[in-house]
């Protein structure tokens, strides 16, 4: 058998001093070589693996699924799945069973279960696949299940929805009582973030201590614990205006770890409301000042986008438009540029928010990306994880999509390679006229979360071929299905090959603007023949 648990890595100690012979699966020596090669396979990869083996499950795992279990590990190795996972029995011992069945096995996406793995029900997010292993007689002796997290990224996408329509709810609000009525319905929709939710805001012609006002200083988060959880003030504080007593107080849910990712995103939540009590105030004291901001903003904005690099045989054009609907500056941004060995390199991104918080957060990450990018010369998926790092470590607080490409030309070929944190799937216009949406299994927003590993993409860029790279104002508009409006953009660049990179521009902006209701960026390569 040689040494069965050599692969095992970190958990080599932990399977070689198991006492095996006082488990369900007895001594190792007995062990069936169904089980000890499938046991080494699992040793072997680096996704998530566990084996759930014979009549009671007894749970086998490699070093990659540890950390999914947390406290639940190391006593769960070779304990009786049912007693491992009582809380989710009900949900997956019958995946189990069936798959235990030789049925054709499951694949569930993005499950949501209550699992107990740090002294709590945590909500947690799960893609996997239960099926059965069997032996050379046909016999099933275990199943396996091959596993992915998925909560940060179901969770970070969430939120991100729910800063967004909270924004648009507030978009127009004109009176004090407009926040309350705006937001209170998208802030107590939020059930799984928000347990509950009080917004207090003095009306302009009350006093402003309606209510005991919080110690805290301004824009300062404070968290109450108690005997059954926590909840937070928040504090929407503008001194000048005399808005010191407006708060907001969110309970928290009760399967959520107290983490830096969900009390930032309550301090978003908070700033958003923070920022529309400030244009409340100034559409009251002067609208001249508005138009007077949105001039100066767009001037900003456009300070900030550079011109793009030009690369021999290769045209590039990039458009930036303000949304009309919008008084603030956005978060929206593209650039490119080339490397030492002339690598060009496209990025476009969307930084949550509009307001000057989005636009140096926006500044931040597209500096840090053009120096990561320029100095360490990596594949995109390490310069998007190398940046997630910078971001948490700076800090910079934001959520941010973004598509990061590279054009590669080698031995007369040309080659794309992208990867992407959570943004609209870039378009490939080929030299026949046909359109191919560039899309991609969906990965984790910039800012939810440290550390997370990105995937690369590549294809061939034919010459004649073009791509368009692009943020969401382009095409999300409120009350449109999505996927209509992806289908539409493909429609509008079909039999467009004739059209130079600053035609498909032009022809994208008179497509889609006239209905814009956010900040639109586009940039636009095409391979043009040597």
């Amino acid at each position: 058998m040689g040494d069965l648990f050599g692969a095992a890595g970190a958990l080599r100690e932990l399977y070689a001093g198991t006492d095996w012979a006082a488990t369900s699966l007895g001594p190792v020596e007995s062990w069936s070589p169904t089980l000890t090669t499938t046991l080494r396979t699992t040793f072997h990869t680096r996704f998530p693996v566990a084996l759930f083996w014979g009549p009671e499950f007894a749970l086998l795992y490699n070093e990659a699924y540890a950390p999914m279990i947390a406290d639940k590990h190391p006593a769960a190795l070779g304990t009786p799945a049912r007693g491992v996972f009582p809380e989710i029995w009900e949900t997956i011992g019958p995946m189990l069973e069936a798959a235990a069945k030789g049925g054709d096995g499951t694949w569930v996406e993005n499950l949501r279960l209550l699992m107990n793995r740090q002294g709590f029900l945590e909500e947690t997010y799960f893609t996997f696949s239960y099926s059965a292993v069997t032996s050379p007689a046909g016999q099933v002796e275990g199943v396996m299940d091959i596993a992915a997290e998925t909560t940060a990224q179901v969770i970070g996408t969430r939120r991100l929805h729910l800063l967004r329509r909270l924004g648009d709810a507030l978009a127009g609000a004109e009176r004090r009582a407009d926040l309350i009525d705006r937001a209170l319905p998208v802030l107590r929709s939020a059930e799984s973030d928000l347990a509950s939710v009080v917004l207090m805001v003095p009306a302009s012609d009350e006093p402003a201590t309606t209510f005991e006002p919080l110690t805290a200083p301004p824009d300062m988060l404070t968290v109450l614990p108690d005997d059954t959880g926590a909840s937070v003030h928040f504090r929407l504080a503008d001194p000048a205006a005399g808005d010191d007593d407006s708060v907001l107080i969110a309970r928290l849910s009760p399967h959520l770890t107290m983490d830096d990712a969900y009390l930032g995103f309550i301090r978003l939540l908070g700033r958003t409301l923070t920022q529309a009590l400030g244009r409340i105030r100034a559409r009251h004291t002067d609208r001249l000042l508005v138009s007077m901001e949105r001039a100066m903003s767009e001037a900003l904005q456009q300070s900030l986008l550079t011109q793009p690099a030009q690369p021999e045989h290769t045209q590039v054009a990039v458009r930036y438009l303000s949304s009309i609907a919008q008084a603030h500056i956005g978060g929206d941004w593209y650039d490119a540029f080339q490397l030492p060995d002339g690598t060009l390199t496209v990025a476009v991104g969307d930084v949550s928010g509009h307001d000057r918080s989005a636009a140096v957060a926006m500044a931040q990450i597209r500096n840090v990306l053009r120096g990561i990018a320029f100095t360490v010369r990596t594949p995109p998926s390490r310069i998007l994880t190398d940046l997630g790092a910078a971001m948490a470590g700076l800090p910079v607080h934001a959520f941010a999509s973004v598509v990061l490409a590279q054009i590669e030309v080698g031995a007369g070929v040309r080659t794309l390679r992208w990867s992407n944190a959570g943004h609209p799937p870039p378009a490939l216009l080929g030299p026949d006229g046909s359109v191919r949406l560039l899309e991609t299994p969906g990965e984790t927003l910039l800012g939810v979360r440290a550390g997370v590993a990105r995937t690369d993409h590549t294809i061939a860029l034919e010459p004649g071929a073009a791509v368009v790279f692009y943020t969401d104002g382009l095409i999300e508009r409120r009350r449109a299905d999505l996927d209509e409006r992806l289908r539409h953009l493909a429609v509008a660049l079909t039999d467009r090959q004739h059209l130079d990179a600053e035609q498909l521009c032009d022809h994208l902006l008179e497509s889609f603007s006239g209905d814009a209701e956010d900040d639109i960026a586009i940039t636009v390569v095409k391979a043009v023949s040597a």
